[in-house]
């Protein structure tokens, strides 16, 4: 026979018969700004202690706010985004909010089903760091009272807000760099994730050179990785006319392209290739890289994300455009008077 005994939670309902109190007299006690008498709330508070009761704050969440902001991700072990939900987690609970993390994929179906998972656990908000929300299942969300918040999409879903960082003009001067180093032929390096973000680096990288004169390889590889970023060097250096100037759609194929480009085909940086990257991981800075990059501001964005959800009234479809910051290295020629 086993003498397992079958583990129960000390409810309310326990505290108020340990208290000789009604069972609203305890939810009153642990409500702020609740009326309570003095008496009872001491008589409630001793009885909680003796018998160690917490409140179910999920349980409350079912009849009232329930404090709790789902982050949706997916590729949370990259760099960049593990960054992000760390960044984001801590400025959250700072602000008194639960974070409930959704590890997804980044296919529409898989983010609509973490989405309907936020609506089961009474969400207040959900906070979308991949894929893209079908319209459908943003508009159930707000009308289940929840705040929306996409960062770095291309959503413009009515009542929703989104915090984008300003892609287009770190593309622009990416090419700035490279042309004033002297770059004279340019290489696009990107993945096939072919998310919001990556595509308007590269479309608007490729529109400014191509209005410039200066004629641009693309090499697009697998997954956002290091391994994508080697593989797209081998397939540009293994051909004539390879470029001397390059601009990495995320500094993770950046490194990646650096190390296979210096290792297997012997090039200096920056001095024989240039290479700008786009996210200021924190191995972009290692001595073996120090690569010149464009950080994503993210406390900027944890910061705007938590007005946005302990601000309500000003929440209401906004869209706000976030500047990178221009990280300078080595990687980058300073002029072309250098070589």
């Amino acid at each position: 026979m086993s003498d397992t005994k079958t583990r129960t939670f000390v409810t309310a309902h326990m505290v108020a018969e340990r208290a000789g109190v009604s069972r609203s007299a305890v939810s009153r006690t642990f409500t702020s700004g609740a009326s309570v008498s003095e008496a009872t709330r001491k008589k409630v508070l001793e009885a909680a202690a003796s018998l160690g009761y917490h409140v179910n704050h999920l349980a409350r969440g079912l009849r009232e706010r329930s404090n709790i902001v789902c982050l949706v991700v997916s590729d949370v072990t990259t760099p960049i985004r593990s960054r992000m939900v760390d960044v984001l987690t801590r400025d959250l609970q700072a602000a008194g909010k639960i974070t409930m993390v959704i590890n997804t994929e980044t296919d529409n179906e898989s983010v609509s089903s973490a989405l309907r998972q936020t609506l089961n656990y009474r969400a207040d908000a959900t906070v979308v760091l991949s894929g893209t929300p079908p319209a459908q299942l943003i508009e159930t969300c707000l009308a289940n009272g929840q705040q929306v918040v996409l960062i770095n999409r291309d959503d413009r879903l009515s009542g929703s807000s989104s915090l984008n960082v300003d892609n287009a003009m770190a593309a622009r001067e990416a090419l700035f760099l490279l042309q004033r180093a002297g770059c004279q032929r340019l290489g696009l390096i990107t993945s096939n994730a072919r998310t919001a973000s990556l595509v308007e680096r590269e479309h608007v990288f490729m529109d400014a050179a191509k209005a410039s004169g200066i004629p641009v390889t693309v090499a697009e590889g697998g997954p956002t990785s290091y391994a994508s970023g080697a593989e797209a060097a081998r397939r540009v250096f293994g051909r004539s006319n390879a470029p001397d100037g390059v601009f990495c759609v995320t500094d993770l194929l950046a490194l990646g392209f650096m190390d296979a480009a210096r290792h297997e085909f012997g090039l200096k940086i920056p001095d024989d290739l240039c290479i700008v990257g786009f996210d200021d991981i924190e191995q972009a800075g290692w001595r073996s890289y120090q690569l010149t990059t464009f950080a994503q501001p993210l406390e900027t964005i944890a910061d705007r994300v938590v007005a946005l959800l302990v601000r309500p009234e000003i929440a209401s479809s906004t869209r706000q455009v976030i500047e990178p910051l221009p990280v300078w290295r080595n990687t980058v020629r300073p002029s072309s008077s250098i070589g």
